[in-house]
């Protein structure tokens, strides 16, 4: 593979992609296509995943059953019975070609739990260092709607984290993403590159089909999770599986002459052409791990509001402390996810902030609005407790609670922030190796350039918008550095 970057890449194919919508028959050559683009691609040293539906449908062609039942346990049952000959089928394809596959197959659930994801990961990679092809499901025969995927596009964009792919294609029954309609809108026109997702305007009203549960809205957000690691998203019509290797090709050419050389015979080197599709760009600092995992991999049980001193604090690596939380909602237990949400706040019949400064005096806020959500965190109290030390100082808690597990409700390691997306150690930073002194300069450090920041007006009006009042981040920087001195005292 002379000139050609060794690439890592996962396919996606839905239910209706390889099984007859009405006799629920593998349609084979489809399925032949896409096992003969796999050889090829790994082959020419790529590493290659596969992320397969299909198994209840499988299941009721051998059950002949005419249509998808409602009940739970039979939907479940079906997909026991299916995904045996799914596998068996996509075995034997390869098998002609000597190339093993391994199934692997993923709830939820299974990626919840921190030790289990990490395992799933490890094997993966495993799978793909000895070369063999693995092939990804959904386990349906556990899976319940409360740990669903809900569809296979968000499964393999999930995947295609794991595995830190460079591609992911998803296949579907339209070659591109279009700004309408293309089954009833002849004028609709294709989407071939997307940058920014959140600029797209696009007619997203078809559904799955009858088999699957995806559409082109479920693409959308797969792509969106793809891209915020890293990762390129395609995409292509899933009747040409070949499809998948001419992008590449094209993406990444080998060494050959320049397009519009002229040879001596006369002839000219056409300009290369790739098949239709749409291209989603990853984005340039990918969320990775453990931040992506706390994003992406969990549940939110539920929501803390928190003021914009704390919202700063947490952008410049802070931990999240109980004085800069605002509200709760939701019910959520330790060690569970949550959303992050920003926050305006006031004192009742007041009309700007003022924070008492007693200690020990709670102070009480109406919501003034509700912002975006900016990011998930894993917290180290239940939502009772937070609701009791909601906008107490960290000293407070043990008197509160009776103890204190920590001063922090969510470590900085346990926050992944939305507009970050990068990498993040899975362990804080320089533990055993920092000194109270040079922890105690850091943090003035940091005081004094966020509050340097806040003054200067040169900013663009969007970052001023999302500067916080500079006494909410005094008081919480002040905080967060007596916390820290008195853990690099404890620590020594």
């Amino acid at each position: 593979m002379k000139g050609q970057k060794r690439l890592t890449i996962v396919i996606k194919v839905g239910s209706s992609s390889i099984v007859d919508e009405k006799t629920h028959e593998p349609i084979l050559p489809i399925l032949s296509l896409i096992v003969d683009t796999a050889i090829k691609l790994r082959r020419a040293g790529h590493r290659v995943v596969i992320v397969s539906s299909g198994a209840i449908a499988v299941g009721l062609q051998r059950m002949t059953i005419a249509k998808k039942p409602k009940i739970l346990a039979q939907k479940q049952a079906l997909a026991a019975i299916g995904q045996c000959r799914l596998i068996a089928i996509w075995d034997s394809l390869f098998a002609h070609m000597n190339q093993p596959v391994a199934q692997v197959l993923l709830t939820r659930n299974d990626i919840a739990d921190r030790s289990q994801y990490l395992n799933a990961q490890n094997t993966l990679n495993e799978c793909l260092a000895f070369g063999v092809v693995p092939i990804v499901n959904e386990n349906d025969t556990l899976s319940v709607s409360e740990i669903k995927f809900g569809d296979n596009d968000t499964l393999s964009a999930i995947t295609a984290a794991m595995v830190n792919a460079d591609y992911l294609f998803l296949m579907t029954d339209v070659d591109a993403l279009y700004d309408k309609n293309p089954r009833t809108n002849a004028d609709a026109r294709a989407i071939e590159v997307v940058e920014d997702i959140d600029a797209l305007t696009v007619d997203v009203s078809s559904s799955g089909s009858a088999l699957g549960t995806g559409g082109m809205a479920t693409k959308i957000t797969a792509a969106r999770l793809a891209t915020s690691a890293g990762v390129t998203t395609i995409i292509t019509k899933s009747s040409k599986p070949g499809n998948v290797k001419e992008i590449l090709d094209y993406l990444h050419p080998r060494e050959a002459p320049v397009q519009g050389t002229v040879f001596t015979n006369g002839n000219v080197l056409p300009e290369r052409q790739a098949p239709l599709h749409t291209r989603f760009v990853p984005t340039g600092v990918p969320m990775r791990n453990r931040a992506f995992w706390i994003s992406h991999g969990l549940v939110p049980h539920g929501t803390i509001y928190i003021d914009r001193g704390a919202a700063t604090a947490l952008h410049n690596k802070a931990g999240l402390l109980p004085v800069g939380i605002v509200e709760v909602s939701g019910t959520f237990a330790q060690q569970e996810a949550v959303r992050l949400v920003v926050v305006d706040r006031q004192p009742i019949g007041s009309l700007s902030p003022a924070p008492s400064d007693e200690p020990g005096q709670r102070n009480y806020f109406t919501l003034l609005s509700k912002g975006e959500e900016i990011g998930r965190a894993l917290v180290n109290y239940s939502s009772e407790q937070v609701a009791l030390v909601k906008g107490l100082r960290s000293t407070e808690i043990s008197r509160v609670l009776g103890y204190a597990d920590s001063e922090y409700v969510a470590y900085r390691e346990n926050v992944s922030l939305n507009i970050e997306h990068r990498s993040r150690p899975e362990t804080p930073v320089g533990i055993g190796s920092r000194t109270p002194e040079g922890s105690i300069s850091d943090l003035r450090d940091l005081r004094t350039e966020v509050l340097a920041g806040m003054h200067r007006r040169e900013t663009s009006m969007d970052m001023q918008d999302l500067q916080s009042p500079p006494q909410q981040v005094q008081d919480h920087l002040q905080e967060t550095e007596e916390v820290e001195v008195a853990r690099t005292i404890a620590e020594h």
